[in-house]
C-alpha cells in the first residue's frame, strides 16, 4: 500500500564531539524515507535547489525511494547547520538558510494521490492541509509539527488536528501545544482536539503511544556508541509508518509493534553521521533489533505468595 511523505530535503552540516559533516544529505523527508524504505517503498514530495547534488538523489532512489514528487527549482537548496553538546542532549542551531524551501508548495503527483498512508512532515500547517486536499482516501494520516507553528499558526494547526489520525511530536512540543506540563494530560488534550492517537517522542527515554484508554511505552534502545542524533525522530516516524503500510493493519496492537519498529529505526539513525547507517542497514538487522527490543522489556509474572 502506498506510503507518502511530504517534507524537507536539505543539506546538513553537523558538528558533534565525535566529528563533523558538511552539506550531507538531510531533511525530515530524507530521514523518514531512508528509514521507511528498509521496510516498504516510500513516495516523497519535496523540493531541492539547482545546487543539490544529483548523487544524493541517486542514493535515495537506490534505496527504493520514489522521487517523482521531488521538484528541482532554480536557487539554493535548504541548508541547516548545528552543533551538539558533549552529551548530545543539547543542540545549537548555527545557521538556517531555507532557499527554495521557503516557497515550497506541495504538488502531489497523480500516481501518489492514492497513497493509503500519509505522513505530513514538519511544514506550515496550511501546506499540510493542502496535501490532504490532494490525496484521495488515505487509511491513516500522521503528522509532525514544531514550536514555531504552534505559536505562529495555532488556529490553522488546530484545524489540521481535526483531519489527522495521529499527531507525532516530541514531549516539549506536546507540552507547548496543550499548555500542560504533564505529558499524559498533554496527550489527552491532543486527543480531545481531533487525532485518534498521539505519539510522544522522548528522545533517550523512548516514546509513548496514547489513545483515549491505553498507553504504550517503547523504550529507547541501549546503545554504547552514538555519533549523531540528527533525524532520529524522523527515522522513528519512517519506521513506524512503513511497518503500518506494509501490514495494512491500523489496530492498536499493530501500532504498538510499529512503535518498536520506529524505535529500532531511530536507534540505527544515531549510530552514524547523517543517513549513512541507512545506506547499509538490512531487513535482517532491523528484525534482529526488534527482537532485542522484545527481550529488553519482556518479563514473566512470578508466583508471589498472597
Amino acid at each position: 500500500m502506498g506510503l507518502l511523505v511530504v517534507g524537507s530535503i536539505a543539506l546538513d552540516s553537523v558538528i558533534t564531539p565525535f566529528g563533523e559533516t558538511a552539506d550531507t544529505l538531510g531533511g525530515a523527508a530524507v530521514y523518514f524515507s531512508m528509514a521507511g524504505a528498509v521496510l516498504h517503498p516510500v513516495q516523497v514530495v519535496g523540493v531541492v535547489g539547482s545546487d543539490f547534488p544529483e548523487a544524493h538523489l541517486t542514493a535515495l532512489a537506490g534505496r527504493g525511494v520514489d522521487l517523482a514528487g521531488v521538484e528541482r527549482q532554480a536557487g539554493e537548496s535548504f541548508r541547516w547547520k548545528a552543533r551538539y553538546s558533549y552529551d548530545l542532549a543539547g543542540r545549537e542551531t548555527l545557521e538556517t538558510r531555507l532557499g527554495v524551501f521557503a516557497e515550497f508548495r506541495p504538488r502531489i503527483p497523480e500516481k501518489f494521490r492514492a497513497a493509503r498512508f500519509v505522513f505530513l512532515g514538519n511544514i506550515d500547517p496550511e501546506l499540510q492541509l493542502s496535501v490532504l486536499d490532494q490525496v484521495k482516501t488515505p487509511k491513516l494520516v500522521a503528522c509532525d509539527t514544531m514550536n514555531y507553528w504552534i505559536h505562529s499558526k495555532r488556529d490553522v494547526l488546530l484545524e489540521l488536528l481535526r483531519h489527522i489520525d495521529i499527531l507525532m511530536v516530541n514531549d516539549s512540543e506536546a507540552r507547548e501545544l496543550s499548555g500542560d506540563w504533564n505529558i499524559y494530560r498533554a496527550a489527552q488534550w491532543i486527543l480531545s482536539h481531533g487525532p485518534k492517537m498521539a505519539v510522544i517522542k522522548q528522545g533517550e527515554h523512548g516514546a509513548l503511544l496514547v489513545d483515549p484508554t491505553t498507553i504504550f511505552k517503547a523504550p529507547a534502545y541501549p546503545l554504547q556508541e552514538v555519533f549523531d542524533p540528527t533525524g532520529a525522530g524522523d527515522a522513528f516516524a519512517g519506521g513506524f509508518m512503513a511497518h503500518v503500510a506494509r501490514s495494512g493493519d491500523v489496530s492498536f496492537d499493530n501500532l504498538r509493534r510499529a512503535m518498536v519498529y520506529g524505535s529500532a529505526m531511530g536507534s540505527f539513525a544515531v549510530e552514524a553521521f547523517g543517513v549513512q547507517r541507512f545506506e547499509s542497514v538490512t531487513l535482517g538487522e532491523v528484525d534482529a533489533r526488534v527482537r532485542a527490543f522484545r527481550d529488553l522489556v519482556h518479563f514473566e509474572l512470578g508466583g508471589e505468595k498472597r
